[in-house]
């Protein structure tokens, strides 16, 4: 059977398509993502521009899902349709448009479906990990272990929330810096006593921030579907990224240009993550919310 699933992220609108093999895994037959970037123009409402390429992307992706002989698929929303007051009017926007339907679900149900793609990619979570996928809207974290979640919390500190609020120079300042910091330390409380509770050495990214890393150390994937990324690796691509200003960035091979105005307040929420978890390695997961909805509607 030929299944698809649609995300539709604050930053990013993504389209999987596979085939669902006998042993329920599946083979991927077409990827597509697409920068629509909804959240732009702030997050509590969707700008007139940002509106339309929504509109337009996913007339496109149900295009291609017909060309493609789709037999079932999902489309979920996510952080900037849940909180934008024209939301809804954008859900019900794309089903005139394009027949697409849209679900809203919650953050948690977001970490739920996290971990059962990360699960999928990695092949054995040694002890706790803590699962981070970031997003512009929201940041999912997941302390998990193979068997089990321990916890999980869906946060509105997305890479577009945290630029809007506080990167106002380029270069980014010391103090902006400071600014986010002290802002995590009040919203992410929660995460904090839960990591007081669990030791998570090792922290598990799923999402395209934690790409980038790996794409600007320019090697091979040994297994296509996870890497593992020493902090000694981490750090000198924190430092570039970090100090340089919008002109170096775009020239940086590895970060693509789409993310080269997000980037800087990613790599400081990864490092505020990293000191405050007791991280030792990170490990870049293939697979996150998407396949987790794929790995359900197989079921």
């Amino acid at each position: 059977m030929r299944l698809a699933v649609i995300d539709c992220g604050t930053n990013t609108f993504h389209l999987l398509v596979v085939d669902l093999q006998p042993d329920r895994s599946f083979v991927q037959v077409y990827k597509q993502r697409q920068y629509v970037r909804l959240g732009q123009e702030g997050l509590d409402q969707i700008g007139a521009a940002p509106f339309q390429r929504g509109l337009d992307c996913l007339t496109f992706f149900r295009e291609k899902m017909q060309e493609l002989g789709v037999a079932k698929y999902r489309a979920f929303g996510t952080e900037a349709l849940r909180r934008a007051t024209n939301g809804p009017d954008f859900v019900q926007a794309v089903k005139a448009s394009s027949g697409v339907d849209i679900q809203l679900i919650p953050g948690d149900e977001e970490a739920r479906l996290i971990h059962l793609g990360v699960k999928q990619a990695v092949p054995v979570l040694e002890g706790k990990t803590l699962i981070v996928d970031i997003g512009g809207g929201s940041v999912e974290f997941i302390i998990a272990s193979e068997e089990q979640v321990f916890w999980a919390q869906s946060f509105p500190v997305g890479v577009q929330v945290l630029f809007s609020q506080f990167q106002k120079n380029d270069p980014i300042l010391p103090d902006e810096i400071q600014a986010i910091e002290q802002y995590l330390d009040e919203v992410l409380k929660p995460l904090h006593a839960a990591l007081r509770q669990h030791e998570t050495p090792t922290l598990t990214g799923a999402s395209g921030s934690f790409e980038v890393v790996e794409d600007m150390l320019g090697r091979e994937r040994e297994d296509p579907h996870f890497a593992i990324i020493s902090l000694d690796e981490f750090y000198p691509i924190h430092e570039k990224i970090v100090h340089a200003s919008h002109e170096e960035r775009i020239k940086m091979q590895g970060l693509p240009p789409e993310r080269v105005e997000l980037i800087v307040v990613a790599f400081v929420l990864m490092d505020y993550l990293l000191r405050h978890a007791g991280i030792k390695k990170i490990i870049t997961s293939a697979y996150a919310m998407k396949e987790g909805m794929l790995l359900e509607m197989g079921n």
